[in-house]
């Protein structure tokens, strides 16, 4: 595949891939969260804006790497 293609699919999978963690975390963070303190919201939202990147860190290498 060339690496415009990889591209190309990567980035259409990333945005449907956020696009379903934005969703999944706006629904869970009332559930997770309830009545809690300013400050545990804070920490929350940290490590769920921080945390989608972890499972595309394999996606973007794909993207990245050369073809053989």
């Amino acid at each position: 595949m060339t690496p415009r293609g990889k591209k190309f699919i990567g980035t259409i999978l990333m945005l449907l891939f956020v696009l379903f963690y934005i969703l999944l975390v706006a629904g869970l963070a009332p559930r997770i969260l309830g009545s809690q303190n300013k400050l545990a919201e804070l920490a929350f939202y940290v490590v769920a804006g921080l945390a989608w990147i972890v499972p595309l860190m394999p996606l973007v290498k794909w993207m990245e790497k050369r073809p053989e």
